[in-house]
This record gives structure tokens, C-alpha cells and sequence, in this order.
């Protein structure tokens, strides 16, 4: 009978590696697009069940909240019960949840519904970089990132003009019914994904609580910081004190909820930072970009296809760049991605002042070839370099850490764009882009000091 595991024990073999691999990609390509794709349906849904426009943003919301509260408690539970029970926990929930807002009869059981999918979403995220730590040799792991990078850039690529089509002749209930037969699907990969030792660790329920709080109050504090910044200061104090707490309850112990041990290593340090600061410079591309096209004078279906540039060269780079990071310092790399997407971020801006309103867009589509380069230039080696500077054991919080990142850094880029456009109405947009230009070169130059 053939080993699953490949030489000495390093990652799994091929054929266990390509369905592992398999269950891995849907899940997370599945909790990424439900995070975008049900933007698109946001005013029909609110037409549909009655409520505001304003109120429907709850359905972004809630998916967003139940995915932060999860993810550290579940990275530290991936690493004490296996990451393959929590993948395929996370899986099933997410795929039940699914059912429930394609059949939700109002708003308050579609708003419970998503609240759950983000809490099977959190679970996949929280342990993804965990599983594939273990199902590749260390000299794949770059590969391996870059792949499953392809595939979520793919799916954010097509996810909106998707979305549009599902809704247009299924409804709206289809967009979360798609996510059915994927999920049973990848549910019956599952079972190819590693067996990781279990550490003996024990997770407080009140440390859980304090981190759940203090998250919960920070993403409400952020969605509330441009209309009502009385109310956001106050829960931002309220996210501080819990987390203060928090972190004096967990100081002591060698396995802390929140990665106290890794933070200190500087390598990690940095890259959760630059990480942060990527993401938050790419989503407020992605925001103040179709501003900028709007007042350039393109409309939505144009606007939709000049945006698409992006997400599909970060796909295309995902693989090259993967194999470069399992050869080359990363630290280079990641420096080079954060430069060029500021360059590009720069260059998008130059390119309105520059052409008359309804010019030949071929100029942006290189700045925004540009950027998508720089970003699919920085993400997998700094995903790699965070991977690799914990312990092995100790993976599922630093692929925690890294999901937080990234969540973090796309709530903080968002309340962002909000205070420009709140506070300057003529060239919001251009300024967005400026502030995200400097946030990817900080990223670039945090990535130089790992050197």
C-alpha cells in the first residue's frame, strides 16, 4: 500500500496532494467569492425582503463579522484537534448556511444565515495555510500558495460579472445555492486533507469571549467611523480595553489565542504589518476606482470589464511568483510587489489628470496590469515568509495571524475610503488612491527590514 505521506514524511503524496489540494481550493474560492459576489445583489434583496438600502448592508456585515471572531480561536483549535476536523467542520457549516439564505423567508433568517457562512468561512481561512504547510515539502510551498492565490484572484475576478448573471436569471437565492454542490463536493475531498499531531493546549472560554468582543466591537467601530464617530469612539475603546485584557490573560501562557510568541519574532512582525498594509491599499483601489472611471465618463458594464486587469494578472503572476518565492529572498520580492503597485496606484491617478473624460482606456489598463503584478508580486512570498517563520507546530496561528491580516487590512483600507469621501468630495477619489500608494510602499519598505 502506498504511503501518504512523500519522502521522510515531507507533505503528502501526489495523488492525496492534488484531492487535498482540490477540497482546499473550493473552500476557500467559496468563502472568498461569497464575500463579493453578494455585493451585486445587495438593492434587489433589499427591494425584495423590504428593507433599506442601508440596512441591507448587513449582509456584507455579518459575513464579515462572523469571520473575525473565528479566526483565532479557531487557528488555536486547529492546532490542538488537527486542522483536518475544523476545515471539514467549517466546510459542512458553511455549506448548511449556504442552504439557509437561499431558502431565508425574510431578512432577519438571511442576516442569521450569513452570519453562520462567515462562521464556516472563518474556520476554512483560520487553517488553510496550516493544511497546505503539511501537504507540500517546504521547497512547494511557494507553489503551493501561488496556486491557491490563482484560483481566489480567478474567482474575485469573475465573481461580480457571475453574480450578475445568477441574479438576473435565477434570482437572488442562487447565489447562495451555488455554493451547494461545490460544498458537497469538496466535503467528499475532504477526508484526502493531512493528519497533523495534536498539541496539548488549553483555549479559556473567557479569552475566546474577550477576543470575540474586542473584534466585533472594532469592525462595527470601523462601519460606524464615518456617520456616526461619537459612537465609533466609544467602541474603539471598548475593542481596546477587551483587548488589553485579553492580552494579559494570555501573556503568561506558552500557546497564547492571540500569537504573542510569534509577534515577537521580527520576520513575522513585519510581514503581518506589510500584509496588512497591502490589502488595505488594494481594496481601496478597488473602491475609488470605478469613482474615478465613473467621473471619467465609462459606465457600470464598462467600468466592470477595465477593473478585471487586476484580479487576473495577480492570478497569472500567482504561479511564477510562487515558484520565484521558493528560490529567491523574499524579502526582495515582496519589496518589488509593494513598489510596483504604488507605481501603478500613482500612475491610475496621473492617467485621469492627463486624458479628456472617455479617452481610450489602454494606458489604465497597464497602470492596473501594474498594479495587479505588484500585488501578485508581494502576497505569495509574504504569505510564505509568515509561514516559515513559526514553528511547524505552531502553523495554524501563523495562517490565523495571516487571515487576520488580510481582514483587518481590507476593514481598515474600506473606513478609509469612507473618511476621504466624507471629507473631500471633488477629488476623493484621486486622494484615496495616493493614501493606497503610500500604504503599499510602506508594506514594500517593512518587507526591505526583514532583510
Amino acid at each position: 500500500m502506498t504511503s501518504p505521506l512523500g519522502p521522510a514524511g515531507d507533505g503528502l503524496s501526489n495523488p492525496r496532494r492534488s484531492i487535498a489540494v482540490a477540497a482546499v481550493v473550493a473552500g476557500i474560492v467559496m468563502s472568498v467569492t461569497s464575500g463579493v459576489i453578494a455585493n451585486v445583489a445587495l438593492p434587489t434583496i433589499a427591494a425584495t425582503l423590504g428593507v433599506s438600502g442601508a440596512t441591507s448592508i448587513w449582509i456584507v456585515n455579518a459575513y464579515q463579522l462572523g469571520i473575525v471572531v473565528t479566526l483565532l480561536p479557531l487557528a488555536a483549535l486547529g492546532e490542538r484537534s488537527g486542522f483536518r476536523p475544523v476545515f471539514v467542520g467549517g466546510l459542512a457549516l458553511f455549506t448548511a448556511a449556504s442552504a439557509l439564505c437561499a431558502l431565508a423567508p425574510d431578512f432577519a433568517v438571511l442576516i442569521a444565515g450569513r452570519f453562520l457562512q462567515g462562521l464556516g468561512a472563518g474556520a476554512l481561512m483560520a487553517v488553510v495555510a496550516g493544511v497546505l504547510r503539511h501537504a507540500y515539502p517546504q521547497r512547494l510551498l511557494g507553489l503551493a500558495i501561488g496556486v491557491n492565490a490563482m484560483f481566489v484572484s480567478l474567482a474575485v475576478a469573475v465573481a461580480p460579472t457571475a453574480g450578475a448573471a445568477l441574479l438576473t436569471q435565477a434570482g437572488w437565492p442562487s447565489l447562495f445555492a451555488v455554493n451547494l454542490p461545490i460544498g458537497m463536493l469538496a466535503l467528499l475531498a475532504a477526508p484526502a486533507l493531512p493528519v497533523v499531531a495534536r498539541q496539548q493546549r488549553r483555549i479559556s472560554p473567557l479569552s475566546v469571549a474577550l477576543n470575540a468582543s474586542a473584534l466585533a466591537l472594532l469592525v462595527l467601530a470601523i462601519d460606524r467611523l464615518g456617520r456616526a464617530p461619537l459612537a465609533a469612539a466609544a467602541m474603539l475603546l471598548a475593542a481596546v480595553l477587551c483587548f488589553a485584557a485579553l492580552i494579559a490573560r494570555e501573556s503568561s501562557r506558552p500557546t497564547p489565542l492571540v500569537p504573542l510568541d510569534l509577534l515577537l519574532v521580527p520576520s513575522f512582525r513585519l510581514s503581518v504589518i506589510a500584509s496588512s498594509c497591502a490589502f488595505g491599499s488594494q481594496i481601496m483601489g478597488f473602491v475609488a476606482i470605478p469613482f474615478l472611471l465613473h467621473d471619467a465618463g465609462y459606465g457600470a458594464l464598462d467600468i466592470g470589464y477595465l477593473l478585471m486587469p487586476w484580479p487576473l494578472t495577480v492570478a497569472l503572476a500567482a504561479l511564477v511568483v510562487g515558484r520565484l518565492a521558493d528560490r529567491y529572498e523574499t524579502a526582495l520580492l515582496c519589496a518589488l510587489g509593494g513598489f510596483c503597485l504604488a507605481a501603478g496606484l500613482v500612475l491610475t491617478v496621473l492617467w485621469r489628470l492627463a486624458v479628456p473624460a472617455g479617452a481610450n482606456p489602454v494606458l489604465l489598463v497597464g497602470c492596473l496590469v501594474l498594479c495587479g503584478l505588484g500585488f501578485g508580486l508581494f502576497q505569495t512570498p509574504n504569505t510564505r515568509n509568515m509561514l516559515l517563520s513559526a514553528a511547524r507546530e505552531r502553523s495554524g496561528a501563523a495562517g490565523g495571524m495571516q487571515a487576520m491580516a488580510r481582514q483587518f487590512g481590507q476593514s481598515a483600507g474600506a473606513a478609509i475610503v469612507s473618511l476621504i469621501f466624507s471629507a473631500q468630495a471633488t477629488f476623493a477619489a484621486s486622494l484615496v488612491l495616493v493614501v493606497a500608494a503610500g500604504l503599499a510602499g510602506t508594506a514594500a519598505l517593512l518587507s526591505l527590514l526583514r532583510r
